[in-house]
């Protein structure tokens, strides 16, 4: 049955193999079930939006909301691709929420059921799929190794190797003095170490092992502690409350387009990173069966403001499990299985550390900027905009900023060169729309 619904042999992998690729990417991912509600909720000393009283019901929905998309993508699609709420996204929606200027956490959760439908709306249109193939090959190499930086800039974050000082809380590249004094570096230090090695040996699993060694140092050293339970039961309190009325205000349609830009954006330069390393685009760098990945995607975003989880979206993290040899949808199918598990043991996950994720986005970074080595760095038009895509993606922490930072200087590198016919048109009006969005952005001193 595995094999009739997952083509296993035909993807040269294994039941076991994709076990382990589940496995890795949830644990992977696995700190969302935390930090969401951390963003979302608060706590009674640091209260969030939906205040510290719907902690566990953010939790709910947090794993629900990752569990059922997840599960469509892995049965649907046969793609190792996991979903859950977005980084950056959810916390975009808590600075939003605004009681002075009536702007409610149930307004902001119908934004964000809002901006899906609208992105759902494009997919069976297939104006997303449009876009995606207008994106020259090189370009969509640089979106995959500049993701591959940026996961592995916040993995160094959670290793305590860098400090967030810039703007905003922006990443800056500067070590936080007398780091390596500190036992939480130095545990994720040793993650790192103990991992790079494991995979340097070609060590089946080499990931999952990694987090399994740094989180036994980290309750060794005190950093973590065994769960004081192990079961907690489901608090679906969040669940529907949202307000499509309050979304559609004038003073929050500003607020959809820029949810929907980033939304649509950052799932592109996922899917295009992860699929990369997996070996699945063809040729032309297409994905087979786009469509249908780009579907379900939407229809979890719809799903994640439904639930009140914020936009739930495809996770860069799926690429540990491809690491690891996963290479169908059955590693997705696990991964929705451990977070429908999470929704009664979130108290056993919440165990894992930050320091304990950091050597897998680490090695995993390394592992998808090894698509750059495929740019062909003699055609200057092509190779400086996908180097600024590059750049920019880590440096701003947002891949859509550099994903239209390289639509902008290709468009325009082409035209001052005399080769502006090689743009398509579908690419010269979203290299447009990002100059719009750019230039609408609210000034800063």
């Amino acid at each position: 049955m595995l094999e009739r619904l997952f083509h296993l042999r035909e993807r040269g992998t294994t039941p076991r193999t994709e076990l382990v690729a589940g496995v890795t990417t949830f644990l992977t991912m696995a700190y969302i079930i935390a930090v969401n509600p951390l963003i979302l909720a608060g706590t009674p000393e640091r209260p969030g939006p939906l205040g510290p009283d719907l902690f566990p019901a953010v939790v709910t929905a947090t794993c629900l909301g990752a569990a059922l998309p997840t599960l469509l993508m892995g049965l649907w699609a046969n793609y190792p691709l996991a979903l859950a709420s977005g980084m950056g996204l959810n916390a975009a929606l808590a600075a939003a929420v605004s009681v002075e200027r009536g702007i409610t956490w149930q307004a902001m959760m119908g934004v964000i059921f809002v901006e899906g439908a609208i992105i759902t709306v494009l997919v069976l249109t297939r104006v997303r799929e449009q876009v995606m193939h207008a994106i020259p090959l090189d370009l969509k190499r640089a979106i995959g190794g500049g993701i591959g930086l940026l996961i592995a800039l916040l993995g160094l974050h959670h290793a305590h190797w860098l400090s967030s000082t810039g703007p905003g809380g922006s990443a800056v590249v500067q070590p936080p003095i007398g780091s390596f004094h500190r036992a939480d570096a130095l545990v994720a230090t040793l993650g790192i170490a103990a991992t790079a090695w494991l995979v340097a040996r070609r060590t089946r699993g080499a990931l999952l092992l990694g987090i399994a060694i740094t989180t036994v140092a980290a309750i060794v050293a005190g950093l973590a502690r065994p769960p004081a339970g192990l079961a907690a039961a489901p608090d679906l309190r969040t669940f529907g409350a949202l307000d499509i009325a309050g979304a559609l205000q004038p003073i929050l349609v500003a607020t959809v387009f820029a949810f929907l830009i980033t939304d649509f954006f950052d799932t592109m330069g996922t899917v295009i990173a992860v699929g990369e390393q997996g070996g699945f685009l063809d040729s032309g760098g297409r994905l087979p069966r786009l469509n249908r990945v780009l579907l379900v995607d939407s229809l979890a975003a719809v799903w994640g403001g439904l639930c009140g989880a914020s936009s739930v979206t495809s996770y860069v993290e799926s690429a540990s499990g491809v690491g690891e040899g996963g290479r169908t949808g059955l590693t997705s199918v696990v991964v929705a299985v451990l977070f429908l598990m999470a929704l009664f043991f979130a108290p056993l996950v919440q165990t894992v550390p930050a320091e304990a994720t950091a050597a897998a986005l680490v090695v995993v970074g390394f592992l998808m900027m090894t698509v750059v080595r495929e740019i062909d760095f003699r055609d200057y038009g092509t190779a400086i905009p996908a180097f600024l895509t590059l750049l920019v993606i880590p440096l701003t922490l947002s891949i859509s900023r550099g994903i239209g930072i390289g639509f902008i200087s290709y468009a325009l590198l082409k035209l001052l060169s005399g080769r502006g016919r090689e743009v398509s048109p579908v690419l010269w009006v979203l290299a447009a729309l990002f100059a719009l969005s750019f230039w609408l952005e609210p000034a800063s001193s």
